[in-house]
């Protein structure tokens, strides 16, 4: 009877448990639902194309009486076109953008510019390829929680971006090719009045075409202020010396508030940091993938969205990624002898920079199995992060002759 009693009680609170489960969840979908039909206050909608540059009311597709009449329009080398510019506050809910061009190239020599608030620095100042989501100016269809392209011919960023005083947007033309089509629309939700605590939108490109021996890339070099980083896309050329070996061991660092020489978020691979394993494959999800896997160019790019998973600062912030790659003991002994600049760093279990003196590879003594080690390559990347003002004191962007340096189809 005792015993009876006992599981009664159990599956009577197993039953609870579910049934608080199943509320909690019809609860959010109810809640996700009233969004789309609750009709918030002082909000107006806005969209700007070249067939109404200004997103005023009612001054929509003027050009041939309506007809089509300015769908497009061009951007001439050496050009600056304004895509945006409001004043007020509102928040930018989606961008689409095509161009005719879409060659690394041309992906990395448009440049797209984001100012918030009347800022005379942009917070946003990209590669236009590399922005939308994909590294190294290659294009692939995909589509993640923040960016899509759904044949490889558009580009869709659905990152919300809010602003107090007003916004402006212009793409500009560094190549030195006329870019004869671009088409576009920004979709804009305009509001009266934000909190006192919002958050801009920023985005960070960086490019070190031979990463330094032992020293990690910066994703994101140290930002001053409050805020949240939102995640990152990477772009991986590698260098040929090291032949068909591993290239994805280093782990990505991110010093928050105040860290020094150690920080305080750490992963444990490159590959495990976008979610997969024991190697990386294509695949493209919600908040993290690996779009670009060419063995054969030795081309990698990939992301990670931190959505689920909010990566808060109140100081600063910096973000790295060591260059570090591995493979087993004999090759690297080979890469060694044929020059490829390298340095082992642990062996099987050993932790080799611990030791001292740290031991050579060739040595009888030296552990048999899995080296991992330091390398140069190029590596590119797009930061994105939201800060708690309209401008940053980060470096500009790159001259696009150093953009564009290396790139093939």
């Amino acid at each position: 009877m005792v015993w009876y009693m006992e599981g009664f009680i159990v599956m009577k609170y197993l039953l609870r448990l579910i049934l608080l489960t199943v509320c909690i969840a019809l609860s959010i979908n109810s809640l996700s639902a009233q969004e789309l039909y609750i009709m918030p206050e002082d909000v107006h909608t806005r969209w700007t194309s070249f067939e109404n540059l200004t997103g005023e009311k009612g001054a929509g597709g003027k050009a041939n009486k309506g007809a089509k009449g300015h769908a497009y329009d061009q951007v001439l080398a050496g050009e600056t076109v304004t895509l945006l510019e409001m004043e007020g506050a509102g928040i930018i809910r989606r961008i689409w953008m095509t161009i005719n061009h879409r060659d690394p190239e041309m992906l990395r020599s448009l440049r797209i510019d984001m100012y918030w608030d009347g800022a005379e620095k942009p917070a946003v100042s990209v590669p236009f390829g590399d922005f939308f989501g994909v590294g190294l100016g290659r294009r692939v269809p995909f589509e993640s929680a923040l960016f899509s392209d759904p044949e490889g011919r558009s580009f869709n960023c659905f990152i919300p971006m809010p602003f107090k005083e007003g916004a402006r947007v212009t793409i500009t033309n560094e190549s030195e090719r006329d870019l004869m089509f671009l088409f576009f629309d920004i979709n804009v939700v305009m509001k009266e009045r934000f909190e006192k605590d919002m958050l801009y939108f920023h985005a960070f490109w960086n490019r070190d075409l031979n990463t330094t021996l032992g020293e990690d890339y910066e994703i994101l070099p140290k930002v001053k202020g409050s805020g949240r980083f939102l995640g990152t896309n990477i772009g991986i050329i590698t260098n040929p010396v090291y032949k068909d070996s591993w290239w994805g061991e280093g782990e990505v660092k991110m010093y928050l508030d105040g860290d020094d020489e150690f920080p305080t978020l750490v992963g444990t691979g490159t590959e495990d940091y976008i979610g997969a394993a024991w190697g990386q494959g294509t695949f493209a999800h919600r908040y993290q993938g690996s779009l670009i896997v060419d063995d054969e160019k030795g081309h990698y790019a990939f992301y990670r969205y931190h959505i689920p998973d909010p990566v808060w600062f109140h100081e600063d912030l910096r973000v790295t990624i060591q260059q570090m790659g591995g493979d087993f003991k004999d090759k690297v002994i080979e890469l060694i002898e044929k020059g490829a600049p390298l340095q082992p760093v642990t062996a099987g279990n050993v932790n080799l920079l611990e030791l001292d003196p740290v031991p050579d590879i060739r040595d009888p003594d030296y552990p048999e199995g899995w080296t991992n080690f330091y390398r140069e390559d190029d590596v590119s990347s797009v930061a994105y992060f939201y800060l708690n003002q309209p401008a940053s004191d980060l470096p500009e962007l790159s001259p696009v002759n150093s953009r564009t340096k290396n790139l093939m189809d």
